[in-house]
């Protein structure tokens, strides 16, 4: 069996990542490879195809290629909350929770991320076209051949082609380490609207088909990212394991500090209120033009395995 992830040299994914690594889709029964397709609506699209079994991706992305959450549902969480960070230039001297400070600047974001940004500014009164923000991709030059938004986003920034970006924890480490860039929103611990909380979370989602056909599938997959995210908790050390073999050694040294930062959002259950707060935010941006229920973009058969 095959999971895709849209970013690799990130935390965002890394516990589908380490499951993977760590061997923990193996001892549930599931040989599983991991695979990098970028962006997250290619991975979602490859999946529909059947191309892959599973996708560990944002959430918020899955009506692009299953309008209206048609044919496809979350599994679990990886963790939980808006896992993105607005990063600026450090010359700009802008402050933590400094909204403002993003008029008039080029800020890169990956297609379907930028969404999240683009939402957050409306809720916070920045208005991208009265304010000349500029949100945009990274410049091709930048992304290597893997295709790693959140190192090349900090790449691009350090280079000075772009004034800013939006993207995972380890593009923002990257950024402030190397003293190009500064944190002003660190969405998952409250920066910003409150709303923003629950745009999106990192999951893992699958197909209507693959449930109906192989529920034991999707049941083992869910154990393994939960004994992952338990091992990772008794154990952070593994991450640096695993970085290893996944990552340039710089990033890999990285990783576990990532990775303790987020150890109290590893948490593979899906709320209500989650799901409620993510479609509201998919109508508002477009992904939706009518409400979907819960039970429609959860597959609540598997959360008695959320728990151990």
């Amino acid at each position: 069996m095959k999971i895709a992830i849209p970013d690799l040299i990130s935390n965002s994914y890394f516990p589908v990542a380490a499951a993977v690594e760590l061997g923990f889709f193996q001892k549930e029964g599931l040989d599983m490879t991991l695979e990098l397709i970028f962006p997250v609506d290619r991975a979602l699209q490859t999946l529909r195809e059947g191309g892959v079994d599973f996708v560990g991706g944002s959430a918020h992305s899955v009506p692009a290629a299953f309008p209206q959450w048609q044919g496809a549902r979350l599994i679990a969480a990886q963790a939980q909350n808006m896992y993105w960070f607005l990063i600026l230039k450090s010359t700009l001297g802008a402050k933590r929770g400094d909204i403002e400070a993003i008029k008039g600047l080029t800020i890169g974001a990956a297609p379907m991320v930028d969404l999240g940004l683009r939402q957050l500014l409306v809720e916070s009164g920045v208005d991208v076209i009265r304010d000349k923000v500029n949100i945009t991709p990274v410049p091709m030059q930048f992304l290597d051949a893997t295709k790693n938004f959140g190192v090349a986003a900090a790449k691009a920034l350090q280079a000075g082609a772009i004034d800013g970006f939006w993207a995972n924890g380890m593009g923002a480490e990257v950024a402030i380490r190397s003293g190009a860039g500064t944190m002003v929103i660190d969405a998952r611990r409250g920066d910003g609207p409150p709303k923003a909380l629950h745009y999106t979370m990192p999951a893992m989602m699958t197909t209507d088909r693959l449930i109906a056909e192989n529920p034991g599938a999707a049941a083992a997959a869910v154990r393994a990212l939960v004994k992952t995210q338990e091992a990772l908790r008794a154990d952070v050390s593994l991450a640096t394991q695993v970085g290893r073999k996944l990552f340039p050694a710089y990033e890999a040294g990285l990783i576990a500090d990532l990775v303790r930062r987020d150890l109290p959002f590893y948490d593979a259950s899906i709320s209500r209120e989650a799901v409620a707060g993510m479609v509201e935010f998919q109508r508002a941006v477009g992904l939706l033009d009518t409400d979907v229920s819960y039970e429609n973009v959860v597959a609540l058969q598997f959360s008695p395995h959320w728990k151990r």
